[in-house]
């Protein structure tokens, strides 16, 4: 068995979609979570200068969504078929694009605002729409199964709902989603003992 090593702030973030693998296959690693305050010290050690990464054996991983990717093939939650596979990655790539809209770095706490406010209220309709119709009456986003797709749509939406709790309230079947995600017994084991965090 692989040795795992993931390394990340001490936040969800972009590293939780790795860990919601990890703890749906049951697979043991380490997860390394560091201050803020020590990357400045820490980030010329890193590939790239970006976190997270994943240890496997020493090799270095970089990128969270090939990571993920990597760890949904591993525990069988990629897809079903080729196709299924490229449908999974491509609801994650438009979870992720409407992601990296936000400006989660900025500092300026009035500038941040408004410009969550502004995607939350004008952008994030749209895609929940497209979701929603994409999602249909089916059980999971993708397939006859979970995949990394339906976990990627929680990951994500958690931290869209703490910012706007009503913001999927339209969208009953994608909160049912939700739910039988975080029903999933060992997704529910995890996210009841993992660290609080903002975000």
């Amino acid at each position: 068995m692989p040795q795992y090593k993931l390394t990340y702030f001490n936040l969800r973030g972009r590293a939780e979609i790795s860990r919601y693998l990890f703890a749906y296959s049951g697979k043991a690693y380490e997860d390394h979570r560091i201050e803020a305050a020590d990357w400045p010290k820490i980030k010329p050690t890193i590939p790239f200068g970006k976190l997270p990464i994943l240890e496997v054996d020493g090799v270095i991983i970089h990128q969270s969504l090939a990571m993920a990717r990597y760890l949904a093939r591993e525990a069988g939650v990629a897809g079903q078929t080729p196709v299924e596979q490229a449908l999974a990655d491509a609801i994650v790539d438009t979870i992720d694009d409407f992601m990296t809209l936000f400006p989660w770095a900025e500092k300026n706490q009035d500038v941040r605002k408004k410009a969550f406010d502004d995607i939350l209220t004008n952008k994030a309709p749209e895609l929940l729409k497209d979701l929603d119709t994409f999602l249909g009456d089916k059980q999971w986003l993708v397939g006859n199964s979970v995949t990394w797709a339906d976990f990627y749509w929680d990951v994500c939406s958690t931290t869209l709902l703490s910012c706007k709790p009503d913001l999927a309230d339209k969208y009953p079947r994608l909160l049912a989603l939700k739910d039988r995600v975080q029903a999933l017994p060992a997704i529910a084991a995890w996210i009841q003992k993992r660290p609080k965090s903002v975000m």
